[in-house]
């Protein structure tokens, strides 16, 4: 069974093995859920501004904690476009049945701890963030006391845990998919040169677990610190000729000089297939001339532009890019409120085998509190990336 919302929103959806069905894993029902669209609004809409802890958002009986870093210098910018991006699902679906009780955890982890006890004593049946890992941590703990389920935006996978939920794209996802498309275009010995910080140890522990699952192997590996990864690059050079890929997981901001490092080492990237992650998704990167030719996994791009379209015609600005989590967050909210009753926030719900739909493709919670996304592969070519393998519409059982 999938329900799916009225195009050309495309919201929201439940999805069951992509075949249109009544019912599906227990959750019949759901394809009637099409939220009614969006009255029509001036483009010109002044941006909100950040709304005092203690702000709500819609009327309905169902209260849902939103806990985001309002007033934090480092987080201000990113959790009004969130908070934002709730209000626009809400509005979108129409929805009378959920109250998001908003309230700043001021990006630290005892604001966090204080917001989301604040939230549950005012009735909140679930939470949706923190953003920051330290606020994750320090709120799962409140809200798991109180037998509440969360749904964070933290990255980081050491937070995530039963009944703490992470919507974010994490690396993870990003590994699974890249190694699935490399080893399907018959790539078998894979180099990894990757950053030694926290980002790039899991991205290798996730890429050396998958690459033996498919059958691959590893045949060099360097690490680096800083300005360090000009010796890395020249340590690689010699093992790099026995592999047919190599795994950068490197951010956008230090991608250029990585590149440099290489290229003044005498390694000539185009022997290779080299493979990044979604932090490679920047305008920046796709302008770097030894990495055309390189392929990167991320979402879809569609539902975001569509998105990010609406977000503006309400708020007058562009929306940052992780404002679509809250987004679907919210409208899985909505969604669930709607059509499970009593049952809508517990864990076979929310961890359901087939995912949900929303606006960067196909998604799903594991038990462990991790998640599955469904994401493109883009190959960047003549300052662009392009779409090489799009985005699976399902998962497997």
């Amino acid at each position: 069974m999938q329900f799916s919302i009225r195009k050309p929103l495309n919201v929201f959806g439940i999805v069951c093995s992509g075949i249109v069905l009544s019912s599906c894993s227990g959750l019949a029902g759901l394809d009637t859920l099409n939220p009614a669209p969006p009255a029509v609004i001036a483009t010109q809409a002044p941006a909100n501004t950040a709304p005092v802890s203690g702000a709500t958002i819609g009327t309905g009986h169902v209260k849902v904690g939103l806990i985001l870093p309002l007033s934090s210098p480092n987080g201000a910018v990113a959790a009004t476009a969130l908070r934002n991006s709730a209000e626009l699902a809400l509005s979108e679906f129409q929805s009378q049945d959920v109250t998001l009780l908003v309230k700043d955890d001021l990006g630290t982890g005892e604001g966090a701890a204080a917001a989301t006890k604040q939230a549950i004593s005012e009735g909140a049946e679930l939470i949706i963030g923190p953003l920051f890992a330290s606020s994750v941590q320090s709120a799962s703990r409140v809200a798991q006391s109180a037998g509440k389920s969360m749904i964070a935006f933290s990255s980081d996978e050491a937070v995530a845990t039963r009944g703490v939920y992470l919507l974010s794209f994490t690396p993870q996802a990003d590994v699974e998919r890249i190694v699935g498309y490399a080893t399907e275009k018959g790539r078998k010995s894979f180099a990894v040169l990757a950053p030694d910080s926290a980002y790039g140890n899991i991205a290798v522990q996730n890429f050396e677990q998958k690459v033996r699952q498919a059958g691959g192997r590893i045949v060099a590996t360097e690490r680096y610190n800083g300005s360090a990864v000009t010796s890395a690059a020249q340590r690689i050079k010699t093992g790099i000729s026995g592999a047919d890929a190599l795994f950068i997981p490197e951010d956008a901001a230090n991608l250029p000089s990585v590149a440099q490092a290489l290229s003044s080492a005498g390694i000539d990237l185009s022997k290779v297939t080299v493979l990044g992650t979604s932090v490679w998704n920047q305008p920046t990167v796709f302008k770097i001339p030894q990495l055309q030719g390189a392929v990167f996994p991320a979402p879809e791009t569609t539902g975001f532009n569509s998105f990010a379209q609406r977000y503006k015609a309400k708020f007058g600005q562009n929306p940052v890019r992780i404002a679509t989590l809250a987004f679907d967050a919210t409208a899985l909210v909505a969604a669930l409120t709607k059509t499970q009753g009593a049952n809508r926030f517990q864990e076979n719900v929310l961890t359901n085998a087939s995912g949900f739909s929303g606006q960067d493709g196909v998604f799903r919670f594991r038990s462990d509190g991790t998640n599955d996304r469904a994401l493109a592969v883009f190959q960047i070519n003549l300052g662009r990336a392009n779409s090489v393998s799009a985005a699976p519409k399902g998962f497997a059982k």
